[in-house]
């Protein structure tokens, strides 16, 4: 049966010739893993697998056949079409940082759809901000990303003190970690003034806290990048 849904893409590899198995985060189906046919083919004049590059919002029609691991797409266009994102280098590495984080944290074929529609806010909000503005983007992801899911920080206040396997937040830091977890404005979000070494070390406490509670974590790949970019 045909269904429309956007979709965020998260992960694309190449299949075959011309093909691509690529895995979405949809509106409607949650995470799902789609073939797409003849994307890369060199006879058409442009490389239609360019829309499934990590990050890029898609509206999608697709077959879903929910006793199937992989779907299949008949139609695609794009939903939003970045403007900055991918040509700016702290945004697109901000970008490729919180699709892992998706990547990581979302249970597959769950419908999710609070958190996808602040998933698309986020990266159309990353995608309009001035780029002197996105640096505290990625760490009000993961809590936004920890409030839906139900791994809510505000929870880990005995976590702010020394304890055993736990790590240390400073009380600096902790102040600045309780103005995020109010913060729900992009806007709001751009004016806090966080210094480069602060917002690493809660970004590392964010991640290590994620650690801890859920299965699939894991280490984040793109976070030695994200510390490059934003120090």
């Amino acid at each position: 049966m045909l269904h429309k849904t956007n979709g965020i893409v998260l992960r694309s590899v190449k299949y075959g010739e011309s093909s691509i198995v690529t895995t979405i985060f949809t509106s409607v189906f949650g995470v799902q893993t789609y073939m797409v046919q003849g994307v890369r083919s060199t006879k058409v004049k442009q490389n239609r697998g360019s829309f499934f590059q990590p990050g890029m919002l898609l509206e999608l029609v697709v077959y879903q056949q929910p006793q199937k691991n992989m779907q299949r797409i008949k139609e695609f266009k794009a939903a939003y079409i970045y403007t900055t994102l991918q040509e700016d280098i702290i945004k697109n590495s901000i970008s490729l940082f919180s699709v892992e984080v998706l990547l990581r944290l979302l249970p597959e074929h769950a419908e999710l759809p609070q958190l996808f529609d602040e998933a698309y806010e986020y990266f159309v909000a990353l995608d309009q901000m001035p780029g002197k503005q996105v640096a505290n983007f990625p760490l009000f992801f993961i809590i936004q990303c920890s409030k839906v899911l139900g791994y809510d920080l505000k929870d880990a206040e005995p976590a702010l003190q020394p304890g055993i396997g736990i790590p240390f937040i400073n009380d600096e830091d902790g102040k600045i970690l309780g103005i995020l977890l109010e913060v729900n404005d992009y806007n709001a979000l751009a004016q806090i003034k966080i210094n480069a070494d602060a917002r690493l070390r809660l970004t590392d406490w964010c991640v290590s806290y994620l650690q801890r509670h859920t299965e699939h974590m894991g280490n984040l790949r793109s976070l030695a990048v994200l510390r490059e970019i934003l120090h």
